[in-house]
């Protein structure tokens, strides 16, 4: 026994008044590898309860926060076990944080926007959001930024102040249907009843269009060089929506193939004048 407390005893670095032995790094290691272990199980009880009561939409957030508050505690504990004050560190650093906050505001406001995304959730992993046009699915949700997808699988990292603080579109945040459009010309001696008949079939035959009963066809407007029409149709993959349209297209572009039935392209008459002398 005297020699498993001479082991633990032995000095590894002295710094100082500062002693630290192989029972301290024991301490550390402990700390650490419980407090791993304690996230894993809270990990799969919140995870376990989410099932159960069939509300998933929260269960990221207070995993992450979880986290966060057990890995600040277990460094607390870490610094103690090593014989460091926290609080001599804390008042001895305080000129420089004031002077690190002071350079890194920005990192500090995404910081603190994480907090918001988390603990607010109105923005959840998973979410659809259309930021400055363009489109991305939301992966990952950091303390600092948010780790997207958009529809090229590119990989989009975004502050996360820019999502608390810009004006942002949730397509998650409706029903699990959404309603898009997609416009149409066609020539102006094209029969209009056929083109309708044509529009709505077309966005029907695709398998990923939902509420077919739903889907609508309006004689928008009179153009330039053609016939205007709108289709309207909806579907539960938002995210894919630019694809189903592009297929939706080539079915409308082959069927009026078919059908005799052209696409306008612009025309001008350019009449000239001869000045008689």
């Amino acid at each position: 026994m005297n020699n498993f407390n001479n082991f633990f005893d032995i000095e590894i670095i002295t710094l100082g008044e500062n002693k630290i032995r192989i029972f301290n790094i024991f301490l550390v290691l402990l700390i650490f590898i419980s407090t791993k272990l304690l996230l894993w199980g809270l990990a799969k009880f919140i995870k376990k309860r989410s099932t159960l009561n069939n509300n998933h939409s929260n269960t990221y957030a207070m995993i992450q926060i979880s986290a966060y508050f057990f890995w600040i505690l277990a460094i607390v504990l870490i610094l103690e076990s090593l014989n460091i004050d926290v609080k001599l560190i804390l008042a001895g650093s305080a000129a420089l944080l004031v002077g690190i906050g002071l350079g890194l505001q920005q990192t500090f406001n995404d910081f603190i926007s994480g907090l918001i995304l988390l603990f607010e959730g109105t923005t959840k992993v998973g979410d659809i959001l259309e930021i400055d046009g363009d489109i991305v699915k939301i992966q990952e949700i950091g303390l600092r930024t948010s780790k997207t997808i958009n529809r090229y699988d590119i990989s989009v990292i975004i502050p996360n102040s820019l999502i608390t603080t810009n004006k942002v579109i949730n397509w998650s945040h409706q029903e699990i249907n959404t309603l898009f459009t997609l416009k149409v010309g066609v020539a102006y001696e094209s029969d209009v009843a056929l083109v309708i008949d044509i529009l709505k079939k077309c966005a029907n035959r695709h398998l990923e269009v939902v509420k077919k009963e739903q889907t609508d066809v309006r004689f928008s407007d009179f153009g330039g060089s053609s016939l205007d029409f709108t289709l309207i149709f909806y579907t539960q993959n938002i995210f894919s929506a630019e694809k189903i349209k592009s297929e939706i297209r080539i079915d409308i572009a082959q069927t009026f193939k078919t059908n005799n039935i052209t696409f306008p392209f612009n025309q001008l008459d350019v009449h000239i004048k001869r000045n008689e002398l």
